[in-house]
């Protein structure tokens, strides 16, 4: 088919207009009417999304902290759905598959991809794109470029809700405990509790280190680690350098996660590593933080930070299908699209001891 002539029909075709969940501008999310998406490139696909959810980076944009975000864009970038259509390119998923969406867009092909660090593909809509520079899925659709990479079908035994995270915050989790070269002795520190970290918690706890302790200051949050994971240690900010010291050898944590995001939690990372610790930073910042090197002079520390390269989805829908990994307990309230504001409301503001809300597409 000449796809010229394909898109042509399509743009002929009769429009539904449909809820989406917008970026309007600095602090203002509005819930409006747009039509429905079609393709734009024969490597694209049109999802139906089935089942969404809010993730703290969604908060990010709403507040002006990530400047590549467009206004006016859909927002969200953690779905999962039905693939309705594909471009003639498209040959790793067809109509009717149930999919995961990456929250990375990458082509596969530029050096970056080849290496693995699609988070830095060359393509323009390259790395974070859905729901930051093009149109994301707090919808009932959306089109996801370079689809042979960015969807992964769900096995048939995993629900929806599954494999809701698979795409974004466990994508992230699984990618940190991954280049933090966890070893069965070390003792790891995880700071901060929220979705992404008990996500990380969760990838972490799959290299059998020695011991883990999460740092939490939120004591909901503290008390659902406690509930669902107890051989985790668990300590607030102000004891977090004499607990790890206490409970870890050689002066501090063998490797820190910091994934909480404040000028509190960065220092807090390198101040409990251990000399020639590893201290990866997934944690997006609303401002700049200083490295005070004179004050780390000598610990030899090993710095990694980054957006995460969500390649191994497929890794982590197998480990889901094989029980050795289970987020459904993160989802603790779901909502109708049409009750987004509503949604967004409760996590933005911590209330009613929500860790993540779902997003479910009605019809």
């Amino acid at each position: 088919m000449n796809w010229s002539a394909s898109r042509s029909m399509r743009q002929r075709q009769k429009i539904w207009l449909w809820s989406w969940h917008t970026h309007v501008d600095k602090g203002k999310f509005e819930l409006l009417d747009k039509p429905k998406p079609v393709l734009l490139d024969e490597r694209d696909a049109i999802v139906r999304v089935t089942l969404a959810s809010i993730c703290t980076s969604d908060l990010h944009i709403k507040h002006g902290s990530v400047p590549r975000a467009v206004p006016g864009i859909i927002v969200g970038h953690e779905m999962v759905g039905v693939v309705e259509e594909t471009g003639s390119a498209v040959t790793s998923v067809r109509p009717g598959d149930r999919v995961t969406v990456n929250v990375e867009t990458f082509c596969g092909e530029c050096f970056f991809c080849q290496k693995g660090w699609v988070n830095n593909c060359t393509d323009p809509n390259g790395g974070w794109a859905l729901g930051c520079r093009i149109d994301g899925g707090q919808a009932e659709y959306v089109r996801v470029p370079y689809a042979n990479q960015g969807l992964n079908r769900i096995p048939d035994t995993v629900t929806d809700r599954q494999a809701l995270f698979v795409g974004d915050i466990l994508a992230t989790g699984y990618w940190t405990a991954d280049i933090s070269q966890i070893h069965a002795g070390d003792t790891v520190l995880i700071i901060g509790a929220g979705p992404t970290g008990i996500c990380t918690l969760l990838c972490v706890l799959l290299k059998r280190p020695k011991q883990v302790i999460i740092c939490e200051k939120d004591p909901q949050r503290l008390a659902f680690v406690e509930e669902h994971y107890p051989q985790v240690l668990t300590v607030e900010p102000e004891d977090v350098q004499k607990f790890v010291l206490a409970h870890s050898g050689h002066g501090g944590a063998d490797v820190v996660l910091e994934v909480a995001g404040s000028p509190e939690t960065f220092r807090m990372a390198w101040q409990c590593a251990r000399p020639n610790a590893t201290v990866t930073i997934v944690a997006l910042y609303d401002e700049a933080q200083t490295l005070p090197l004179p004050e780390m002079y000598g610990k030899n520390l090993i710095f990694k930070t980054g957006g995460v390269d969500g390649c191994k989805c497929a890794e982590t829908l197998a480990l889901i299908e094989q029980g050795k990994i289970d987020t459904t307990p993160l989802i603790t309230h779901t909502f109708p699209l049409k009750d987004i504001a509503a949604a967004y409301d409760l996590f933005e503001n911590r209330r009613d001891g929500v860790i993540k809300a779902a997003i479910q597409m009605e019809g």
